[in-house]
């Protein structure tokens, strides 16, 4: 009688994953609260899109300070975001079962590619800025109708994501649509897990340095009388303004690059709560965006020079508190 060997079915891509939890008792527990918070914010970004435009018009829209601006761009990033992703874990928790057909499990991954990207990339300027700005005592300038960030943050990412699309790398990862678990893995390391964890720590550390500078500035300004004095206090209270971005951004992205980082080292010793703690903190960015919307705007109100120093900065151009 002859050996008879079984061998394990190939797995070809995520589609051949199993679902995540489904068998373990982890599934309801990662896809509901990630709805819910998934829904949270895309509300909260909608409401920020709203209010941000009801009492300015759209017209004037690039007359705003930066931080205003900011926050509109960002939370378009949340809606689009929370949109695609609402829908995939929707999808699965529905039919316990992968996206299908695969394009539409490839365009959700698509949207989360550049959205996710997006954030980042813009969350690591407003950091840069606000370093310059309390360094240098400069701007940088994002061109017209701010053309330079957008065609970074948004241009850069859609180009990219869409060479992944093109070359298959995108689909299901057996928790959501990304990139594809099986094929995608590298393409996900190099996309996703390191320009993260390098944008974390570049931002966690001008973040830290900047603020250090600002409090260590401020005593002096206390001392100090007249417009220069107020022209150093406008830029520290808009470099304030924007370091909020950033810790908010430090706080939703943390645990996607421990996940990242994890998951490529070796993605079978992942435990249950590290996946619990991605779909409750990457999912909250529209609800804390919000959150930066209302301090912000009561910066602005609280924060009001006298007009002649505030139209005017170092450079001669527009300068308010959180621009």
């Amino acid at each position: 009688m002859g050996n008879e060997t079984a061998t394990a079915p190939e797995i070809k891509d995520g589609y051949d994953l199993p679902v995540y939890g489904l068998h373990q008792g982890h599934f309801y527990s990662l896809h509901i609260p990630a709805l819910i918070c998934i829904f949270l914010s895309f509300a909260s970004a909608i409401l920020t899109i709203v209010l941000s435009f009801r009492q300015k018009s759209f017209k004037t829209f690039f007359s705003w300070s930066k931080s205003e601006r900011l926050v509109v761009y960002l939370a378009v990033c949340d809606a689009a975001f929370n949109m695609a992703h609402s829908m995939d874990h929707l999808h699965i928790l529905i039919t316990k079962d992968h996206v299908y057909p695969k394009e539409l499990c490839q365009f959700y991954g698509f949207m989360l590619a550049v959205f996710i990207s997006a954030q980042n990339l813009m969350v690591n300027v407003i950091a840069v800025n606000a370093f310059v700005l309390i360094f240098i005592g400069r701007q940088i300038k994002f061109g017209l109708r701010d053309y330079r960030l957008l065609l970074w943050t948004f241009g850069a990412p859609f180009v990219c994501a869409t060479i992944a699309a093109l070359a298959g790398q995108l689909g299901p990862n057996g928790s959501f649509c990304y990139f594809d678990g099986v094929k995608g893995t590298i393409s996900n390391f190099l996309f996703t897990t390191v320009p993260l964890t390098i944008i974390l720590l570049l931002n966690s550390i001008l973040y830290g340095v900047t603020l250090r500078e600002i409090y260590k500035k401020e005593k002096d300004i206390k001392k100090t009388l007249g417009k220069q004095a107020l022209i150093t206090e406008m830029r520290h209270a808009a470099a304030r303004a924007m370091s909020v971005f950033v810790l908010v951004f430090l706080i939703q992205w943390w645990a996607m690059a421990v996940y990242g980082l994890w998951t490529f080292i070796d993605p079978a010793a992942v435990p249950a709560t590290i996946y619990h703690l991605v779909t409750t903190f990457s999912n909250i960015g529209g609800l804390l965006n919000f959150l930066v919307y209302i301090y912000i705007k009561r910066r602005l109100h609280t924060f009001k020079p006298p007009t002649d120093i505030s139209r005017q900065n170092c450079n001669g151009q527009e300068s308010v508190p959180g621009s």
